[in-house]
């Protein structure tokens, strides 16, 4: 008998940890898509694979300016490995296209710009009939420091600009998630963002996107002090008190999420590259991990009363900075898609 019987939500791996924070002098080179995919088509557990990816709008992956043709050539191919796409990022950030959501008027143009660019590809992969859920995923694309010089009006600012994103994201039937993230500014800790989404005021288009990795780092307060859960030198072996901060946490973010990343962390802050000082993301069994995972993951995926929220159709591993070396290894892929299965048979349910 099969002890998997759920089949929601789809299990998904990120392509974009083959990017991020790499392909930068000083950091190691990136790993392209295809063999991304073919690392990720060859996990097995229990005879269980990925059901699709998650993807990165970006060079050398997917050229955010790609034609419909080229386009559907890139979906006939990740189809062709038996998946589906879910969710897309856009490239919203200085350096790849766009600018600062609270910064000159040409910056943040360029923000909505490319949200639009990433829009218009989410919504042509639905018509091609490789992505029937998942949204677009979008930040700040601002620092902590700089939005710290005036949080009361950059935070305004952001939200204006993000009002207008989301009315493009309407036009092409598509939502829009704000990855919650220590790095980013207006959006560094629980408290700020639920200050940002409730500003921008517009919660039927505009959710937020929850990392395991990165949200735990809000429990900290690492970039916001005022804001952490758990106590300065906190134990982490006092689970009862983990277990209540978390619970805290996830109260209040829960009702927004409408994007979720498997994830496990240490507790640290790690980065390299262009993406530093954000939440270390460590291997699923990483021995120092401070997340039980299907145990925590069923903070988000449930609510206060037990009861599965279905917020989101799919789940997806976000594994960003892992050395290359480790991502090339297909047994890292396996124990991961073991995280996920789990996460699934103890919050999943049969549609």
């Amino acid at each position: 008998m099969n002890k998997h019987i759920n089949n929601f939500p789809k299990l998904h791996n990120a392509m974009w940890p083959g990017l991020v924070g790499k392909g930068t002098p000083g950091a190691e080179p990136c790993i392209d898509l295809d063999t991304m995919l073919n690392l990720t088509a060859a996990a097995e557990v229990d005879g269980i694979k990925f059901d699709g990816v998650d993807i990165f709008l970006y060079e050398p992956h997917i050229n955010i300016n790609i034609t419909d043709d080229d386009l559907k050539k890139t979906a006939d191919k990740i189809a062709s490995k038996g998946f589906v796409i879910g969710s897309v990022v856009a490239p919203i950030w200085e350096g790849t296209g766009g600018g600062s959501a609270m910064g000159s008027n040409e910056e943040r143009k360029k923000f909505v710009e490319q949200v639009r660019k990433g829009c218009r590809i989410a919504s042509k992969l639905r018509e091609f009939g490789i992505r029937k859920y998942g949204v677009v995923r979008i930040d700040t694309a601002c620092s902590v420091s700089d939005w710290a010089k005036n949080p009361e009006e950059n935070t305004k600012k952001i939200a204006q600009t993000i009002r207008e994103a989301c009315k493009i994201a309407e036009d092409f039937g598509e939502r829009l998630a704000a990855e919650g993230e220590i790095c980013w500014g207006g959006i560094q800790s629980w408290r700020q963002t639920i200050r940002l989404l409730e500003e921008a005021g517009n919660p039927k288009t505009l959710g937020f996107q929850a990392d395991m990795a990165h949200t735990l780092l809000f429990l900290l307060g690492y970039n916001a002090p005022e804001d952490a859960l758990l106590p300065e030198n906190f134990d982490w072996k006092n689970r009862a008190v983990f277990d209540e901060a978390y619970k805290k946490l996830t109260n209040v973010l829960r009702p927004w999420t409408i994007d979720f990343h498997i994830a496990q962390n240490d507790g640290t802050v790690k980065g390299s590259g262009t993406h530093e000082k954000t939440g270390h993301h460590c291997l699923a069994n990483d021995p120092n991990g401070k997340l039980d995972i299907p145990y925590h993951a069923g903070f988000w995926l449930r609510d206060e009363k037990g009861h599965l929220t279905k917020a989101f159709k799919h789940i997806c591993w976000d594994g960003c900075m892992f050395p290359n070396a480790v991502m090339m290894k297909q047994q890292t892929w396996n124990d991961i898609l073991k995280a996920m299965i789990d996460v699934r048979d103890a919050h999943g349910w049969q549609d």
